[in-house]
């Protein structure tokens, strides 16, 4: 039991008064003469015990009422929480990811979810509702039904801690109404392990919904290998959840065209299936399976579009053999001018400029290169052993870069920056025990801000990327440094291909990426994203030949999409949902923290009800008091 008011017990303290009042007799007695002393000795023993028992029975009922009013004005009631408060501030985050369309016991995990929560939440009772995409604040049951009963399943996944410190953000800040925050999902392992503790402002409820089983067949990835000269192979990794399938039929599409069939059996849930395509054929690929379990992931939309040809100018003042090796012509149109014979004309034209060794950077070059830059254009600055470096720091100055005098010391070149966008497509993992190359002399930079991409033993940028602009701090000639025939090499063509980003052979939804598009647009001109059934203006840059298409927020359905304006389809690209709603692993929990757990949504509610049901028992108290003030005149007057 417990009360609103426990301050107002303090006045049990009164009860004290009758019981002084009747263990001391305070009356004074008037003396009387009386003759009869043996009748009076009668009397007097007769009055004494009659007296003495109707004194303890009216002492005891005058406190039985004076407490019984006492608690009633302290306001006792029968509670599962500690607080008299009987508002409800309710939030709840029903899960609506991909994972939820796997069955439980009752059908698909969220429409069940749907279903309970409209069996168990009244009509008229206020809450607040989100998803992982929509939010439903202070609003009824009622008025949300509707989208509800509809309510379709997203791509996006909301990290479990995320969705804790969405909901507490939700509540009501001007009430003092109990806070219940319930979150109701299958709790699917995430990178980060969810590890719910108890919160002092608001009660945290977790309601796991279960499949009946763990089973998944997914088309987790693809990727593109030289096979021949005429032919590329078209790898597709199939994985699998909870038993290893066989004989998995795999099928590939072009448009809705099917062009191959396979078959696959899985082994420790892997399985590669591999098609044979025709190099440089344009494809708007689509590769499917069947699996009842999960659709979402049943398949992989690719694009293979005519391959474009990146414009690279070299500026130089030594050899570009190894420019030459790089930049071959079946991917780059490659250019090289003296700096003293450059067309000044021809680097509006170009993706990616390299500073070969130049002596010297004048100004009307530093000005042509730093608008390039302003343009979307790339920049690689590899000096010379006889730069000028005035001319150099002056076109550096806007990067916060300063070379220093020639230090001619050998180096080696031993870190490679992994976690660099550029090196992210380039290595597969970590490279052990390859050959350092190393410099015999090099600039000491004073100001190394951007990012490091390789660093020479002692840890000092050998080169580095701000922004636009790609720095070596030593010359790559053959007689200063071995960089050319190692193979850290592919830096230069990694950088190159950057400059222009074609797109990949697809997308992931809700990750933010980008690519770029060779074309000038008119004035209010815009570049759309078409499916055939869904159109969307994604967020874009544009640049004097080329426009920079950034997504993430758009598109929202996985597909092959055009690229297009409103006059000319320019090329295709391919989004994919995130397969990270795929994996059937789950978290487990216990109530140590302080948290309530259910496996059903009926369960959780009903609960919650219960909880905040309040019996108040102060009427109780009230008829108590009565009773024995009612039974104390019935003694006074009857008990002689």
């Amino acid at each position: 039991m417990q009360f609103k008011h426990p301050e107002l017990l303090y006045a049990l303290f009164l009860l004290l008064i009758p019981i002084i009042v009747h263990l001391f007799q305070l009356r004074k007695f008037k003396k009387e003469a009386f003759t009869n002393v043996a009748f009076l000795k009668q009397v007097s023993i007769q009055t004494r015990k009659s007296s003495q028992l109707k004194k303890w029975l009216t002492l005891a009922l005058r406190l039985l009422a004076l407490g019984a009013l006492i608690f009633a004005f302290a306001q006792p009631y029968l509670s599962s929480n500690d607080s008299f408060e009987t508002t409800q501030d309710t939030v709840i985050w029903l899960d609506n990811s991909f994972s939820m369309q796997k069955k439980g016991a009752n059908g698909e995990l969220l429409k069940r979810a749907v279903q309970e929560l409209i069996e168990n939440i009244d009509e008229t009772e206020v809450l607040t509702l989100f998803t992982n995409d929509v939010v439903y604040k202070n609003t009824t049951l009622k008025a949300i039904q509707n989208d509800l009963l509809k309510l379709d399943y997203s791509p996006q996944s909301l990290n479990y801690n995320a969705a804790v410190l969405k909901g507490s953000n939700l509540f009501d800040t001007k009430t003092s109404a109990n806070k219940n925050l319930i979150l109701i999902s299958d709790f699917q392992e995430q990178k980060t392990a969810f590890q719910p503790q108890k919160d002092s402002s608001f009660a945290l409820n977790l309601v796991q919904l279960k499949p009946v089983n763990n089973n998944n067949i997914l088309l987790d990835s693809l990727y593109l290998s030289e096979a021949s000269v005429t032919d590329t192979d078209l790898s597709v990794v199939v994985k699998s959840f909870g038993f290893d399938p066989e004989n998995v039929p795999v099928s590939l599409y072009n448009d809705d065209k099917l062009i191959a069939k396979t078959s696959v059996s899985l082994n420790n849930g892997l399985a590669t299936a591999v098609f044979s395509l025709p190099e440089n054929e344009v494809i708007n690929g689509k590769v499917t399976i069947e699996d009842p379990n999960l659709t979402f992931d049943n398949t992989l939309f690719f694009n293979i579009n005519a391959k474009t040809k990146i414009n690279v100018l070299a500026i130089s003042d030594a050899s570009d053999a190894f420019l030459r090796k790089i930049f071959t012509e079946n991917e780059f149109n490659y250019n090289n001018y003296p700096s003293n014979a450059l067309d000044f004309n021809t680097i509006d034209k170009q993706n990616i400029i390299l500073l070969n060794e130049v002596k010297t950077i004048s100004n009307a070059l530093s000005t042509a290169l730093s608008e390039f830059k302003k343009n979307g254009g790339s920049v690689i600055v590899i000096p010379s052993p006889q730069a000028v470096l005035p001319s150099y720091n002056q076109f550096l100055a806007e990067e916060s870069w300063q070379l220093g005098a020639l230090t001619k010391t050998e180096k080696q070149i031993t870190t490679i920056n992994y976690s660099h966008p550029i090196y992210q497509e380039v290595f597969d993992g970590k490279v052990a025990n390859f050959q350092y190359p190393k410099v015999q002399s090099f600039y000491p930079l004073n100001n190394a801000l951007g990012a490091s991409m390789l660093t020479f033993e002692d840890g000092k940028p050998f080169l580095l990327q701000q922004d636009k602009t790609y720095l070596f701090t030593a010359a790559l000639n053959d007689e200063n440094s071995n960089f050319t025939h190692s193979d850290l090499i592919i830096t230069l063509y990694a950088i190159a291909k950057n400059s222009l980003k074609t797109p990949k052979l697809y997308s992931t939804i809700g990750i933010q990426d980008s690519f770029d598009v060779e074309v000038t647009l008119k004035q209010d001109e815009v570049i759309t994203l078409n499916n055939g059934q869904q159109s969307s203006i994604p967020q874009q840059q544009y640049f004097n030949n080329k426009v920079t298409v950034i997504t993430g927020e758009t598109p929202e359905v996985a597909g092959v999409y055009s690229v297009s304006t409103q006059t000319e389809n320019l090329q295709n690209v391919s989004f994919n949902y995130s397969r990270n709603e795929s994996n059937m692993s789950y978290q487990s929990f216990t109530t140590e923290n302080g948290i309530t757990l259910s496996n059903s949504v009926n369960t959780m509610l009903n609960s919650l009800k219960n909880d905040s049901k309040i019996n108040e028992l102060w009427k109780w108290f009230v008829i108590f008091a009565l009773i024995f003030l009612l039974m104390e005149m019935l003694i006074l007057k009857y008990l002689k």
